[in-house]
């Protein structure tokens, strides 16, 4: 196996697969019982692989596939941004898929025999035990398998490399290309930016009320998605109104476009700067999520965040926009006497143009308020009925405004609590 004149494929995550393989085929076992270890190793290496991915049938295709799919190189970081890639660096692709396509029809039966196992009845048609991926969105998940399929049954090297750039073009590459959002990670003095796979698939649709907010926000999104000029975007008003949710349905309807959001705590903002620049050359359009935003006024790291959104020598990318949520308009807390002359501040209105100057550096503010009686009972009528609670709408309202009285007033979180509460103690 040939796995070791890869030029551009290298530095796998899961290498160790390949090298068993290797080893397994190079005849150099020192004894059976070794021999036998080595491929339960891999056997085991795969089937774990498809358990967290959500992968079925011929494992070591879909093993191959996942390289392929993840591995950020020239050639493949070039087909994301452009589509199909010449010149050199095409060539040299093509040699290394010519040893995928070699792999790919490798004989899993053979390593049996090489080692005296009975494994590859395992690992050609696995069948796993529920349909569900702790790493991929089923889409994803069945677009690789897809694609495995393809290479598979692809007639050639070429044939198999405009597969496989056909992929790059449509879904990116790595892990920025295969999930929707992202938070910081850090080790030592390095920060990386991970996948959150366990994400709430919430939906536009599925935010009752705040029309007019919600066309703002799409409207906004869509102009950053087609290029067009477009504003950070600033959700604040009342806690449990929806400002969270819209953008986390922004995220799902969009994903398919390319939007990607990456979630960033206050205490993180010193590494914005750093998260930039690893996703300003990429093929994506990126919002970096800052939720439940606010600064006392004797905090500081406001003011990094001002020269970063608009103020700074370097320029923002065009494809990275700053989404934030907070219960406060303005962000940084503001005192009444920051208002009043006679205290000990020469420049009074210096001082509060300081702190309002955060806020206005948003292009767009879209204001979510605590809905009123009858709007708060048409949410809680519709959550209602999708999700099957059945009693008299009297009862219903009845029961909803008592709820609210000791549950911290109306909002759209205060009534899904409430349906929360009946669908527990009701069924």
């Amino acid at each position: 196996m040939r796995n070791n004149e890869l030029i551009l494929y290298k530095n796998f995550k899961y290498a160790s697969i390949l090298d068993d393989a290797a080893y397994i085929l190079s005849g150099d076992t020192v004894d059976d019982a070794g021999a036998k270890n080595r491929m339960n190793s891999f056997t085991g290496a795969l089937v774990e692989l498809a358990a967290s991915h959500g992968y079925y049938g011929n494992l070591w295709q879909a093993y191959l596939t996942h390289l392929i799919a993840n591995n950020e190189n020239a050639y493949s970081l070039s087909c994301e941004m452009r589509g199909q890639t010449g010149g050199t660096v095409g060539d040299v692709a093509l040699h290394d898929f010519s040893i995928f396509r070699e792999m790919f029809l490798l004989d899993l039966g053979e390593l049996d025999k090489l080692c005296g196992t009975d494994n590859a009845g395992f690992l050609t048609d696995y069948k796993p035990a529920s349909d569900i991926s702790r790493t991929f969105n089923k889409r994803v998940r069945d677009r690789i398998m897809e694609l495995r399929d393809q290479l598979a049954a692809s007639s050639s090297d070429e044939d198999f490399k405009k597969r496989a750039t056909v992929f790059y073009g449509e879904f990116g590459v790595g892990k920025l290309g295969l999930h929707k959002a992202f938070r910081l990670s850090r080790k030592g003095g390095d920060v990386d930016i991970v996948p959150i796979t366990n994400i709430m698939h919430v939906y536009l649709e599925d935010l009752v009320g705040y029309e007019d907010a919600k066309k703002k926000l799409v409207d906004n999104t869509e102009a950053f998605l087609d290029g067009r000029p477009c504003n950070n975007c600033l959700l604040f008003g009342d806690a449990g109104t929806g400002k969270s949710s819209c953008i986390k349905g922004i995220m799902n309807r969009y994903y398919e476009r390319g939007l990607r959001v990456i979630e960033l705590y206050r205490h993180e903002l010193g590494d914005l700067s750093r998260i930039i620049s690893l996703i300003k050359d990429r093929n994506y359009r990126f919002i970096i999520l800052m939720d439940d935003l606010s600064f006392e006024d004797s905090e500081t790291e406001y003011k990094y965040l001002k020269a970063v959104i608009e103020g700074g020598l370097e320029k923002k990318p065009s494809n990275v926009l700053i989404y934030a949520t907070s219960n406060r308009r303005h962000i940084v807390r503001e005192k009444y006497s920051d208002r009043q002359d006679g205290d000990d501040d020469l420049h009074t209105n210096d001082t509060v143009q300081e702190k309002l100057s955060l806020s206005y550096r948003f292009g767009v503010s879209i204001y979510f308020g605590r809905p009123d009686k009858k709007e708060f009972d048409d949410i809680v009528r519709v959550l209602a009925k999708r999700q099957g609670v059945t009693m008299s709408e009297d009862e219903l309202l009845l029961e909803a405004g008592r709820w609210e009285l000791s549950h911290g007033g109306r909002s759209g979180r205060c009534a899904q609590q409430f349906i929360d509460h009946l669908k527990g103690t009701r069924s």
